[in-house]
């Protein structure tokens, strides 16, 4: 049975079938995004990254700095990390010659060894409830390597496996899909499922979010990146708009 003061002071969203909705949303954007300015707007991986990376530190700076759980910051931080692991993953694939597999590995390396810290420091991983400042550091940092690695992971499977995107957007739904079942069916640790299903939506998201504006010789719709981005951050506000108020009203029945 949760603690409800600690869910009061929480500083994350509660982990429902809408959570995972809006982090697919978020993944989406944050690939269209990363692409505007690195491609369609000839920026450049470097450039963007960094441009990205103030962005991170001015969300999460106002997340951290929050006495509780705020939706705009909290979604913005996210969209900030897939935006910045959008570029960072191409700076490391394409400019720095790393390639999908050799990036793939050293990121998951990272995701691990965060966690591994974590756990070592705090004695949990656990991301359903967020409650003090050391706990929140770690689950930024987390998300920020596992965003990056998602990004790596998205574009491995839809050039060197030659799935394309839509193929590969398939094969990471199937493997939400399995963490799901195993999630319900067995007694593997919440947490490890958890940060195993926040690392897949990233890769979703940029399958989906290639699938949108790629050419149409490459498999994708060839849409405008800067203007899908914008449909799907009003989309995105929205889902966000529409949770809140229901989370709101069933508080509120919960409490009379």
């Amino acid at each position: 049975m949760h603690d409800l003061k600690s869910d009061a002071l929480s500083k994350v969203p509660q982990l429902t079938l809408a959570f995972w909705v809006i982090k697919i949303l978020a993944t989406t954007l944050g690939e269209t995004g990363g692409d505007a300015l690195s491609m369609q707007l000839n920026l450049g991986y470097l450039v963007s990254t960094l441009i990205f990376l103030g962005f991170f530190a001015a969300t999460v700076s106002a997340q951290v700095a929050s006495k509780r759980f705020h939706p705009l910051f909290y979604w913005a931080c996210v969209v900030a990390t897939t935006t910045v692991g959008t570029t960072t993953s191409d700076y490391f694939d394409r400019s720095l010659g790393l390639g999908y597999v050799k990036s793939s590995a050293i990121l998951l390396a990272g995701v691990i060894v965060v966690l591994a810290v974590w756990r070592r420091t705090t004695g949990t991983i656990a991301a359903d409830r967020i409650t003090s400042r050391g706990n929140e550091v770690f689950y930024w940092i987390t998300i920020l390597v596992s965003n990056t690695l998602g990004t790596a992971l998205g574009d491995f499977t839809a050039d060197d496996l030659g799935l394309g995107f839509q193929g590969g957007a398939v094969l990471f739904a199937g493997l939400i899909a399995l963490v799901a079942a195993l999630h319900l069916l067995t007694r593997t640790p919440k947490a490890i499922l958890f940060w195993a299903a926040y690392v897949l939506t990233r890769p979703l998201g940029a399958t989906l979010g290639d699938t949108l504006t790629k050419p149409l010789a490459k498999g994708g719709f060839d849409l405008s990146r800067i203007n899908s981005s914008l449909v799907i951050a009003l989309i995105m506000v929205a889902a966000v708009w529409i949770t809140e108020r229901g989370q709101v009203r069933a508080q509120a029945r919960a409490s009379a």
